[in-house]
């Protein structure tokens, strides 16, 4: 008797490990290029000087949470930071390279990216950091819900 009761908690056991190694279904390769797609066209957006385009891959109610600063709530205060920020970097000569082997992943209608970024001024690098964005697809198309980025840079110590 003990050992069948030690033999079925042992199937059991690997009738739970198989299913925890299996996890969530793959990624469609369709969402996760159009994941992809989404990042893709916010970084021609961003470094074309398109703030327009750049809000309207955010959701209305989307959360921007720039580093160093408070977050921004909805799509016209995402608008707003974004058409100071694109301004400013123009201005400064700044170009932001995203690297495209990101990681991608869905979940329902819930996906996240995240990866690492580069920040050139007259071609050289400046800044390197990394981001993280989460889309919900919504009647076909994915528009971040959240999006989040920091510098790999230590922050300046505060002044004394």
């Amino acid at each position: 008797m003990n050992r069948i009761s030690a033999f079925s908690l042992a199937a059991v056991g690997l009738l739970l490990a198989a299913a925890y190694a299996l996890g969530a279904p793959p990624v469609s390769r369709s969402d996760e290029a159009a994941i992809r797609a989404q990042t893709a066209r916010w970084e021609k957006a961003y470094n074309g000087g398109d703030a327009q385009a750049v809000a309207a891959e955010y959701a209305e109610d989307a959360l921007l949470l720039p580093p160093g600063g408070k977050g921004v709530k909805g799509k016209a205060g995402i608008l707003a930071y974004f058409t100071k920020d694109i301004a400013d970097a123009r201005a400064g000569g700044v170009v932001l390279v995203l690297d495209p082997a990101t990681d991608v992943g869905v979940s329902g209608s819930t996906g996240w990216e995240s990866g690492t970024f580069k920040v050139t001024v007259n071609g050289a690098v400046v800044d390197t950091g990394k981001f993280l964005s989460v889309s919900r697809k919504k009647n076909g198309t994915w528009t971040y819900i959240r999006d989040t980025w920091n510098s790999d840079t230590p922050p300046a110590p505060a002044p004394k």
